[in-house]
């Protein structure tokens, strides 16, 4: 398929995008902005979250190892619903009596200043390197796929894809970004739908015949039970539950849409809405992969294999197909799937990222509207693009996919403290020393750090699984304890 077609579509894509930004920007405000003027449709909420809690790696990946993971992946996303129904539950109503617009301002309120920057730091360094890793795994796949065949250089390239995303999440932030990234759901939903009903087709299948050749697959298993295996089903359940509460409900990038709806009725509604079809989306995903894997040994391809290692390429198979197999059809439903993976988790955070930064480091006011203020907003939201494009330039220069890796896993491990900080805050009304939150937060996850490397040789090879994030968040709450006293009683006359 021809590359000017890719440009085609994704320019398009992007026209669309601008002209929802024009739309709902037209009367925006700093509200706006920051809180979609609190006015936000629950349900276009719940569904602009399927992409934001999705990236282009997940389009990619999750298919892609089918092979090795079987379903596995379904144990976490089954611990994601008892999660969302602990933030539907327990944070929603703290975030919403207290009127928050950075979720880190309750840390302020509960701890003080220096425990409040601290959390805030944790998630801007986390999800800034969190989603240029992201974009530059799917921004290398584009390079490959179309820019390459123009001879355009990758910096050109992703710089071009951040200037688009700064324009139209510039002006209108939460307002805008609750209809796009709704669109942007829609499409990566459709991008996989359509990729199945083309297997299928070519296959000669009809939906009783893919129920049964999913269900039956050798790939479908779906609970494991060996408690020494990273897959332990508590392990993936538990750890899930705790992934779905700190990487949604203490992370500001998702929150922030949430705390966007009318009432903390209407919130909850849109989680627990996000709940189920998040269940679905992801049993979407894997069945494609089952359906990836049954195409090519019927066609008879060969799966990529690194060249030194000899170990498969999954997260290549998904692109390969799409791209030069199944027709363009395919290819056009693969690239605008992909397209809107990436940029729905990317373009959110330079809203986030800004908001947290101007209300818990700078200390400012989004109910005060002024031109100073203003200003600064922009400079900063321009500031994030700008080292998110950095960020991204970094891990092509040094192009080892151990490294993104290493990065991912930093990134993940950071959650653990904002687990204990808040889990403190909630469960336990000692006070503690607001300046020990920094050592606290430092040393808990290089304790966890050090688990997962050595883990399987000092406890009988034991691995470590998602429950290290539990483990992280213990480590943070028991430092907490340390550093806190009783709390006085009150006199009374």
């Amino acid at each position: 398929m021809a590359p000017a077609v890719f440009v085609l579509f994704i320019a398009c894509y992007f026209f669309v995008l601008l002209l929802i930004s024009y739309i709902t920007t037209r009367n925006a405000d700093a509200q706006s902005y920051f809180t979609g003027n609190r006015n936000s449709v629950w349900y276009l909420v719940a569904i602009g979250m399927i992409s934001d809690s999705l990236s282009g790696v997940t389009f990619i990946s999750v298919p892609g190892k089918v092979s090795v993971a079987q379903f596995s992946y379904l144990q976490v996303i089954l611990g994601y619903v008892l999660g969302y129904l602990i933030i539907a539950n327990v944070l929603l109503p703290l975030y919403y009596r207290r009127n928050l617009t950075s979720i880190y301002t309750y840390l302020q309120e509960r701890f003080g200043p220096v425990t409040q920057k601290t959390g805030a730091v944790f998630f801007i360094l986390s999800r800034l390197v969190g989603a240029a890793a992201r974009l530059y795994l799917v921004a290398g796949v584009l390079q490959i796929f179309v820019f390459d065949y123009y001879g355009i250089d990758f910096r050109v390239s992703v710089s071009v894809m951040i200037i688009l995303m700064l324009l139209y999440t510039y002006r209108g932030g939460i307002k805008t970004l609750v209809w796009t990234d709704a669109l942007q759901s829609i499409f990566l939903l459709g991008g996989v739908v359509l990729t199945i009903v083309v297997i299928c087709r070519e296959l000669h299948w009809g939906p009783a015949d893919l129920v049964s050749n999913v269900v039956n697959s050798e790939y479908s298993r779906t609970f494991f039970w060996d408690w020494k295996a990273a897959n332990f089903f508590p392990k993936d359940f538990f750890g899930g539950m705790m992934i779905a509460v700190t990487m949604t409900g203490l992370d500001q990038n998702m929150m922030q849409k949430n705390l966007s709806c009318r009432t903390l009725g209407e919130a909850q509604k849109n989680i627990y809405s996000f709940s189920i079809m998040q269940l679905i989306v992801n049993v979407f995903f894997l069945s494609l992969g089952i359906l990836l894997y049954q195409y090519v040994t019927s066609k008879g391809i060969a799966i990529p294999k690194d060249a030194v290692t000899g170990r498969l390429l999954t997260d290549n198979l998904f692109p390969m197909l799409a791209l030069n197999y199944l027709g363009t059809f395919a290819s056009i439903v693969f690239i605008v799937g992909l397209t809107a993976a990436t940029f729905s988790s990317a373009d959110s955070v330079l809203t986030t990222l800004t908001t947290s930064f101007y209300i818990d480091i700078l200390n400012l006011d989004p109910e005060t509207v002024t031109r100073r203020n203003r200003n600064i907003k922009n400079a900063v939201h321009i500031g994030f693009a700008a080292l998110l494009l950095l960020t991204i330039l970094l891990f092509r220069a040094y192009n080892q996919q151990a490294i993104i890796d290493s990065v991912l896993f930093l990134a993940t491990i950071t959650y653990g403290p904002m687990l204990g900080l808040f889990a403190f805050g909630i469960l336990n009304k000692r006070p503690t020393l607001d300046g020990a939150s920094i050592i606290v937060c430092l040393i808990a996850p290089a304790l966890c750090f050090i688990l997962s490397k050595y883990s399987a040789q000092w406890l009988n090879g034991y691995k470590f699984g998602n429950e290290l994030l539990i483990v992280n968040g213990l480590f943070t709450y028991c430092g907490l304890l340390l550093f806190s006293r009783k709390p006085q009683a009150v006199q009374t006359t």
